[in-house]
């Protein structure tokens, strides 16, 4: 049977939006595999892991009949990656095997039945629904998913706490060294939501859903739907429906960790600062990655050795006449703040040596970036 006839980058388009999430290796063989299913003109794909569903569709692909076959995710795209732009590509089904036919070349693929493959069903319950700009939605979760932590025993530390309060929609990552605190408005929230003395609605999205979201959310204003299910969440944005678990587990009271009150504040110059702290970092200690920042009238030191007795000093002019400081931070995290702010200058402030720091935007109370101290 023909399943589809149509132009490879009409079949890659959607194949790789959906494959990101696909494990090379898997207990379960047909969860390697993405569910091809065409129904008229229009093919739908579909790849999940269990914990995440993600389907995406595209018109135009012409064929005899409708039907449905699993094969291989990562063979299929990186075949299709393989042929010239434009190319004219089949699919057949063929006793148990999915043909690949592009001009000259032919590929056999092994397939798995449709009926066998997973699919997630959405939860019954109440919803919460709403919409917001697909680029202000990627700029959140850009503003705090360095933060989130990597196979924590703290496995709710694993993923991105969201929180919808009133008519405002706030992300929050931690890995227990460092937390990133973002939020925007939600403009066009539903009444429910913007009531006075609404209740509060937050989850957690496990890492990988924060990372695909973030991989195929565009940069544009079309919108991107959100609802919030029990225990799973659904995005819905242009030709993409993603269903997301979400991590059930209780997050850290974020707003006791941000510092309400800070002695001393010092306004530095963002790429100045992040450039001189790439440069220290090549003689950071590989292990703990920890650098000297000496705070003094009008001057930052940033200071770095390692094991080899190797030395590396920066020195940046700053606006400051407040107390003298002398503190340990793991670079790395603070790399990963100026790497991800576009601003010019940038907020430190601080009360002691011994305790948190906070790095702020001028003029933006929507962001906050706490970071702990390390002994060097």
């Amino acid at each position: 049977m023909l399943l589809i006839n149509t132009r490879r980058d009409t079949l890659l388009a959607p194949l790789q939006a959906v494959s990101g999430i696909v494990e090379r290796r898997h207990t379960l063989p047909i969860l390697s595999n993405v569910l091809l299913e065409k129904s008229g003109d229009v093919l739908t794909l579909l790849a999940t892991d269990i914990e995440i569903q993600i389907t995406s569709s595209s018109a135009g692909a012409t064929g005899d009949g409708n039907g449905a076959v699993t094969v291989g995710a990562r063979k299929l795209q990186e075949i299709l990656r393989s042929l010239p732009e434009g190319a004219e590509v089949s699919l057949t089904v063929d006793d148990r095997r999915l043909l690949v036919k592009a001009g000259r070349s032919r590929f056999s693929l092994q397939t798995l039945p449709a009926e066998d493959f997973p699919s997630m069903a959405l939860a019954d319950g109440d919803v919460r629904r709403f919409s917001v700009a697909q680029k202000e939605f990627r700029k959140l979760l850009g503003q705090t998913q360095y933060a989130m932590a990597s196979q924590d025993v703290r496995y709710y530390l694993n993923g991105l706490l969201l929180l919808v309060d009133g008519s405002e929609l706030r992300a929050v990552a931690t890995d227990g060294h460092r937390l990133a605190y973002a939020s925007m408005p939600l403009e066009a929230a539903p009444a429910e939501l913007r009531e006075e003395g609404a209740a509060r609605h937050e989850l957690i999205l496990p890492r990988k859903t924060v990372i695909e979201l973030n991989r195929l959310l565009a940069d544009s204003d079309e919108p991107l739907s959100i609802e919030m299910l029990p225990n799973q969440i659904r995005f819905q944005f242009g030709e993409i429906n993603l269903v997301s678990k979400l991590i059930d587990g209780r997050f850290p009271d974020y707003e006791r960790v941000i510092p309400s009150s800070l002695k001393n504040v010092v306004s530095v110059a963002r790429t100045a600062l992040l450039q001189s702290m790439v440069r220290a970092a090549i003689l950071t200690n590989e292990k703990f990655r920890g650098v000297r920042l000496m705070l003094a009238d009008g001057s930052l030191k940033i200071m770095a050795a390692n094991a080899e007795q190797e030395e590396a000093q920066e020195e940046i002019e700053v606006d400051y006449q407040g107390d003298a400081l002398d503190v340990g931070f793991n670079v790395a995290y603070l790399l990963d703040v100026l790497n991800n702010r576009s601003e010019e200058f940038i907020e430190w402030g601080f009360n002691d040596a011994n305790s948190s720091a906070l790095v702020t935007v001028p003029g933006n109370d929507r962001f906050r970036y706490v970071v702990m101290p390390m002994r060097i």
